[in-house]
């Protein structure tokens, strides 16, 4: 809102000669510079610019506007965000249960969803790797086998949301593991914590690498490269643009709660600039190098099965269950290469799943102190959390 505030009084500003080579050309130009003119200036400090932008934005606005604002709409957005962190951590974990499904699944002699050869396949399905023309018109009303142990086998698809069914065993021991793999990171707050990302946060990478430089050396990788790094420039279409954006406000998780928690254990005088900086640096940079871990291995399957690389490309869970595991079982030594990259997955959700709980205990810790930093009344509520989050979670493990 524009400032009420006014100058004092002129400035004064000193005559200065300008050369006679900086002028215009064209001395005819009304535009034209005369030989005499006053120096433009500059702010005396940062000071002077940052009152005169204050003044700028600070305003009437900020007096009748805004209090007017919470009054219409109401309050309560701390509230917010912890609802928006337990609904998270709800649902995120139980990608950590499938994940882990898949890892104890990479340990058969043969895995799972390379055949048709199971109790939940049905008759339309094919071996992905046999027939290349499984992508092909004739072919598509078959299911790949990944499809199905996707499908079938962890998620249980029923016939609509209305039909519960049975609570899949299996996967409800993977989110009772994962739920019980969350608490003992953070049962003792940052101390625990602090020390486990060491390993959480930093073994994803090897993982990286490795997936990495085997996609490199893969036929077809190039392919998939030069399909990433292609430009299709399209910026003039706003999809684009709402993609950017959310993908940067999920992957620094604005507005959740979770950062000013983390940040809260900081000491006072942190530099909190510089960390900015280098986590934001840091996470493009991770998110530009795993692309070319992905399409290498991509680029790979389409030169196997002899289709153009744009009919494997899959995003969100189609990449990391469907897309990338189909990949890996047409690889030498496919079990390894799948329990590595399913450790990479559990270890990136694992980071997240309990940054988030523990921004959601802190919030609420920080609400009481003098009732949740006595004893073990912060283990309790932890404990709470995590089994009335488990019981509800049971609801998205069912067929």
């Amino acid at each position: 809102m524009p400032s009420l505030a006014m100058h004092s009084g002129p400035v004064l500003m000193e005559p200065v000669t300008i050369p006679e080579k900086n002028l215009m050309k064209d001395e005819n130009s009304p535009n034209h510079p005369t030989a005499k003119c006053n120096k433009r200036g500059q702010w005396a400090n940062k000071r002077e610019f940052i009152l005169a932008v204050v003044g700028e934005i600070i305003g009437l606005g900020n007096v009748w506007r805004f209090p007017y604002l919470c009054f219409k709409n109401g309050g309560g957005l701390g509230y917010g965000n912890q609802i928006i962190m337990l609904y998270t951590v709800m649902y995120y974990i139980v990608i950590l249960a499938w994940a882990f499904l898949y890892l104890f699944s990479s340990f058969n002699t043969e895995l799972p969803w390379a055949s048709c050869n199971n109790t939940w396949n049905t008759e339309t399905c094919i071996d992905f790797g046999q027939n290349g023309s499984f992508y092909g018109y004739m072919n598509k009303n078959a299911t790949s086998s990944v499809k199905e142990f996707w499908q079938r086998r962890v998620l249980g698809l029923s016939a609509g949301i209305e039909e519960m069914g049975r609570i899949q065993w299996d996967l409800a021991g993977c989110l009772l593991l994962s739920w019980i793999i969350c608490y003992f990171c953070i049962w003792k707050g940052v101390k625990t914590s602090g020390k486990i990302v060491y390993f959480t946060a930093t073994f994803p990478y090897v993982m990286l690498v490795a997936l990495l430089i085997r996609g490199l050396t893969l036929p077809g990788a190039v392919d998939g490269i030069r399909f990433y790094l292609s430009p299709d420039l399209r910026l003039a279409d706003p999809q684009v643009w709402m993609d950017a954006g959310s993908q940067i406000l999920f992957s620094y998780a604005v507005c959740s709660g979770c950062l000013p928690a983390l940040g809260s254990y900081n000491k006072y005088n942190n530099n909190c600039y510089k960390d900015t900086f280098a986590l934001c640096t840091l996470n493009s940079l991770t998110s530009f190098v795993a692309g070319f871990a992905v399409f290498s291995v991509l680029g790979f399957m389409s030169h196997e099965l002899g289709v153009d690389i744009a009919m494997v490309v899959e995003s969100g869970p189609g990449l990391a269950f469907i897309a990338y595991p189909q990949a890996v079982a047409m690889m030498p030594l496919p079990q390894l290469w799948a329990a590595f990259f399913f450790i990479m997955i559990i270890l990136l959700g694992v980071d997240s799943e309990f940054v988030y709980l523990e921004g959601l205990v802190t919030s609420i810790s920080d609400m009481y102190p003098s009732f949740f930093f006595t004893g073990h009344r912060r283990k309790l509520l932890l404990l709470v959390i995590c089994g009335v989050s488990f019981v509800i979670g049971l609801l998205m493990v069912t067929e």
